[in-house]
Formats: structure tokens, sequence, C-alpha cells
């Protein structure tokens, strides 16, 4: 019997866990794109508790997974009630890796709005980070927003000259040497990243998130094929044209019940 995974997140970015994902995993995997909610990252803490909630009850409804991966370090790092569920992972900053890593001892976490205001945040990285080890959380959401609409796909140059701005002077006067791509869709921006600061190292959570979800399934069941469906609460036309320039061409399904 299949196992089935249920990835879920505000928009296209969680498509970067499913990448890693199905390195070291087979099963069922079911990619459900909240887009009529996006972006999780600016909604208040009220909303976006409210949308959670209903949509793990919801997927856990239509679909009864093995697992749901929340794909949004948002709601990962705010409601830990929900990801204490055992039937729920969430993503959350490799902030661990990131100190071993730094020789600045100065590290920054790229992360949405909501999050890198929230004291949620604040406590995991108290209680992850040294105090000799400095931490510097920035507000990311203008770059997921290019992501979301295409934009390192169509319009490499403004997404280069958007992180130039945005990220050259805070990296340089800080000191700063490794970064937590601590929102899936930064991935995607990861190949310019690299190009514009050749001296940093980026990590993405979603290697953490595989490896959690290969020990889980390790435990329970095996799979033997691969399979994956994508559903949108969005418009699965608009949706299908961003997927196929990014090379996937499977047929989007709509989901309207949410």
């Amino acid at each position: 019997m299949l196992v089935k995974i249920v990835v879920f997140d505000s928009g296209l970015g969680s498509l970067s866990i499913i990448k890693q994902l199905q390195k070291v995993v087979t099963a069922d995997i079911i990619y459900f794109a909240d887009q009529k909610n996006f972006p999780y990252g600016t909604k208040s803490i009220s909303q976006l508790e409210r949308i959670i909630t209903k949509t793990v009850r919801t997927l856990k409804k239509e679909f009864k997974p093995d697992l749901i991966v929340m794909g949004s370090n948002t709601p990962s790092i705010l409601f830990k009630k929900i990801t204490n569920d055992n039937k729920v992972i969430g993503v959350f900053p490799p902030l661990k890796m990131a100190v071993k890593k730094t020789n600045t001892l100065s590290i920054a976490i790229l992360a949405t709005k909501s999050n890198v205001e929230s004291k949620a945040l604040q406590a995991y990285i108290k209680k992850n980070v040294p105090k000799n080890i400095q931490v510097t959380r920035v507000n990311a959401s203008p770059l997921v927003n290019l992501v979301e609409l295409g934009k390192f796909i169509s319009n490499k140059k403004l997404c280069q000259e958007k992180i130039t701005k945005m990220l050259t002077k805070i990296f340089k006067e800080k000191n700063i040497d490794v970064v937590t791509l601590s929102s899936t869709h930064l991935p995607f921006l990861l190949p310019i990243l690299q190009q514009t600061f050749p001296q940093i190292t980026f990590l993405d959570p979603a290697n953490q998130v595989a490896k959690k979800v290969s020990q889980i399934i390790n435990t329970t069941k095996k799979s033997k094929r691969n399979k994956m469906q994508i559903i949108t609460t969005g418009d699965p036309v608009i949706f299908q044209k961003q997927l196929y320039k990014l090379g996937i061409k499977k047929k989007i399904k709509p989901f309207v019940t949410v």
C-alpha cells in the first residue's frame, strides 16, 4: 500500500520540498496549493491560525493521509499545537546547521513579514542559537511574491535587482556568512542568491524535512512506486501555466470546498 503524503502551502513554494522528498521516499504525494489564501506570510496571526486549522482538518477528512507536511515556515513556527500532531510535520529554519557553519558568528533568516515580526520566531532563535551568535531577521515577503508570480523564470534581471537592493547592505553591515531560506518559495531564487552573494552559504530547510519524512516512513509503511497529483484552491488554468514554465506538465485539479 502506498504511503500518502499531503504537502500544502499558499502557492507554488513547497514544490521545492517535494523535489527533495522524491529523492528520499517513494509515495503517493498530493501537493495542495492553497492559492486562495496566498500569501500566508502577510496575514494576521489570528487570520492565519483559522486558515491553517481549517485546512489541516479538511486535508485529513478529504485525503486521509499518513502524513501532512505543512510546507510554510510561517505557520510551522507560529502554531506549535498544530505541528505537535504526530501526523503533521512543519518546516523550520535550520538554525542548528547555520550555527555549525558560520565563521563570522553572524547569520540571517530570510522569512515572511509575519514570521519575522513574531515572538514565536524570537523564541525559536533563543532556543536554538547560542548567545554569542548574532541573528538578523529579514522580511523577505517581496521576494516570496516574485517567486509566486513566476518572475524567477520570466524576469531574472528584476529578481537580481530586487535581491541586490534588499540584501546587499544588511549582509555587509552585519558581516553575515550563513543565511537560512525560511520560506519554501525562496529556494527557487537560490541560483540568483548564490550568484549575487558567492561568499555566503544559503541553507534550504527542505533537506531537513525530507530527512524527517524518510525516517518516519521507514518505520511505518514502505512504497514501491511513485505518484503525484497537484490540487489548487485558486485558478487551475493560471497555475497550470506557471508550473508548465517549471517543466511540470501534470494536470492541475481544482479544489473548491476549503
